[in-house]
């Protein structure tokens, strides 16, 4: 595949798509094979998170007060300013999609980089949340010294919430870096009507990093 560097501006003001690979007619065909390979992947991570969630759901049964009282421990005020971000997160990542599908690649830059940042908000929030249960002792098994949470099961919840938590952190820092890289692609006008599936895959994947939260915030914060 051609460097950006080797291929020509368009009329436009963008450079051109990159060479189809040999096996692809048109581009509509390649973007439809990324889009249903990338489908593909979220179908595979959907399976992972629900088979964190069942668990939640069997501890909570075998642990329903524990689960109550640790849950009431959990900051409202940080985790609903989480979903904020992320929501809105994910209108600006939609946002620079349509721009990019319309060759604004600057515009998609400024909201793809907005999009980031809010993802770094979340990030810096839930690490206040994660200081705030180390000084606390509200931690996983042999580490669980929180008084104020009595019932049996306590040290459980906690390794559900930060297991699921931490994961989930993880696909938000993997979603950032996939953010990077294609507003970096946006400044330099790579994107049009022929070639935009980067932006479009990158933003379906950080579409399912908010959809997992939306289960996560009531199942954590609000049950």
């Amino acid at each position: 595949m051609q460097s950006s560097a080797a291929r020509k501006m368009t009329p436009e003001g963008w450079l051109e798509p990159p060479p189809l690979p040999h096996h692809y007619d048109t581009h509509e065909n390649h973007a439809a094979a990324l889009r249903f390979g990338m489908w593909l992947f979220l179908g595979t991570e959907v399976l992972l998170f629900a088979g964190i969630f069942v668990g939640y759901f069997v501890f909570r049964t075998y642990f329903p007060e524990a689960f109550e009282q640790a849950g009431r421990h959990l900051s409202l005020f940080w985790g609903t300013t989480n979903t904020f971000l992320l929501l809105t997160s994910s209108l600006t990542v939609a946002m620079a999609h349509y721009n990019a599908e319309h060759g604004k690649n600057r515009n998609a830059f400024w909201l793809l980089l907005v999009s980031i940042f809010m993802g770094a908000g979340f990030l810096c929030i839930k690490g206040i949340e994660y200081h705030d249960k180390f000084v606390e002792g509200a931690l996983p098994g042999r580490l669980f010294s929180f008084s104020e949470i009595t019932a049996p099961g306590g040290p459980v919840f906690y390794v559900v919430y930060f297991f699921s938590t931490g994961l989930h952190a993880l696909h938000v820092i993997v979603g950032m870096s996939l953010l990077t890289w294609v507003a970096i692609r946006c400044w330099r006008k790579e994107f049009s009507p022929l070639y935009y599936s980067p932006v479009e895959n990158a933003g379906l994947y950080w579409h399912l990093v908010d959809l997992v939260w939306i289960f996560l915030y009531p199942l954590l914060y609000l049950v």
